[in-house]
Parts: structure tokens; C-alpha cells; sequence
């Protein structure tokens, strides 16, 4: 088969997932989207499944892609500065230029949880989001444990749904209304710049001994 138009087609249906959602992905909405002739999705994916198949091993080619370009194109954090950029670049690509790419992912997820084979598919994604975030943090000088590099990656994963769905209030609640604030508060609070030292035992109410 052509791999163009194989390609032409997993673009466009990623496309129909983003703007419709999983109910709305057919081979005639894909055929539309890509501008090619009624039966051309389902002469390359004769089925449903087979479809939501090649949508998500699109994403897989698309997300190592675009990883494979910012590693050729930027050498990595070195500092808790450059991580606070990478992160805040993060966020605001996929509240802008990647937000299509990351509603069809959302809605393949939904799919995935019913069915194991696509959610082995997508599974490459977040495992080498958790590798690639651990290892910018160990990069930036972070005293980086599995936890804590986790507990980052997650935080940033939650803040994403919140960005696409765009809801005012959540935003500010969240703190999502300044990525940047956001990303600084949650290096902040996983990796604090300044140990927390306890209180003086004066300061804890205690007593002087009665005489």
C-alpha cells in the first residue's frame, strides 16, 4: 500500500478524533478530512478497529518524531532554569500547536480502556514520557529519585487535561493561569531549593518547668 496515503489518512483521522470525538471517527468522516475519494480509509483499514489501530500507531510515529527534533535541536536542561523552560514549552504547545494531536490521544485513550491491544500501543507514549521527564531532571542537577521524577511527570500529565479543557476558574484554582508560576511551584514542591527546617521548640508552645 501507498505509505503517503497511508499516512494522509492517519493525519486526517486524527483530525476527525480531535475535532469529533471517538463517535465521530468513520472512514467517510476520514475520507473527507482527507480529501480523497469516498472508500479510501476503508480499503486501507476495512474496519473500526482497524482504524483506531493506525490513528494510534500515528501518534507513536508523531510523538517520537517530534521528540527526535527537540533532542537534535536543543541540548537538554543543565539547570533548574532550563527545566522550568522545557516544561513551560511543554504546556504551552499542547495548549496551542500539539492541542489536536493531544484530544485524539485523549479520546484513544478512552477506547484503550476496553480495549488491551490499542492500550499496549499507546502505552509506548507514557513510558517514554516517564524516561524522558526523569531524565531531564537528573540532567538539571535535581536530586532525582523514581518518586519524585514520577510525581513531576504526573503533575504535568493532570495539568495537560486541564489546559485542553480550558475552564477558566480551574485554571486559576490550579494555578495553570501562569505555566510558568505552575512549573516553578511544582519543581518548588517536589525538589525545595532550601530544606524545610523545623520550628525552634519555642515556638511549639512548650512550657517552662514549674518550680
Amino acid at each position: 500500500m501507498n505509505q503517503d496515503r497511508r499516512d494522509l489518512l492517519g493525519d486526517a483521522a486524527i483530525s476527525v478524533l480531535a475535532e469529533a470525538g471517538g463517535r465521530g471517527l468513520t472512514h467517510r468522516a476520514v475520507d473527507a478530512a482527507a480529501r480523497v475519494p469516498l472508500g479510501t480509509a476503508k480499503n486501507y483499514f476495512p474496519t473500526r478497529d482497524a482504524l483506531l489501530r493506525a490513528v494510534a500507531e500515528r501518534c507513536v510515529e508523531q510523538y517520537h518524531a517530534i521528540t527526535a527534533q527537540v533532542t537534535a535541536s536543543e541540548a537538554g536542561p543543565t539547570d533548574r532554569e532550563g527545566l522550568v523552560s522545557m516544561f513551560r514549552g511543554l504546556l504551552a504547545n499542547l495548549a496551542g500547536p500539539g492541542r489536536p494531536r493531544m484530544l485524539a490521544f485523549l479520546e484513544l485513550q478512552t477506547e484503550a480502556a476496553r480495549k488491551p491491544w490499542l492500550s499496549a500501543i499507546l502505552d509506548q507514549i507514557a513510558t517514554a514520557d516517564f524516561t524522558g521527564f526523569e531524565r531531564a531532571q537528573r540532567a538539571a542537577g535535581l536530586p532525582v529519585t523514581p518518586q519524585r521524577a514520577a510525581s513531576v511527570t504526573l503533575a504535568l500529565h493532570g495539568a495537560i487535561l486541564h489546559l485542553l479543557a480550558d475552564g477558566p476558574r480551574t485554571l486559576a484554582a490550579a494555578g495553570l493561569d501562569d505555566p510558568d508560576q505552575f512549573v516553578r511551584s511544582l519543581l518548588d514542591a517536589v525538589y525545595p531549593e532550601r530544606p524545610i527546617s523545623s520550628a525552634p521548640v519555642s515556638q511549639v508552645g512548650s512550657r517552662a518547668p514549674r518550680r
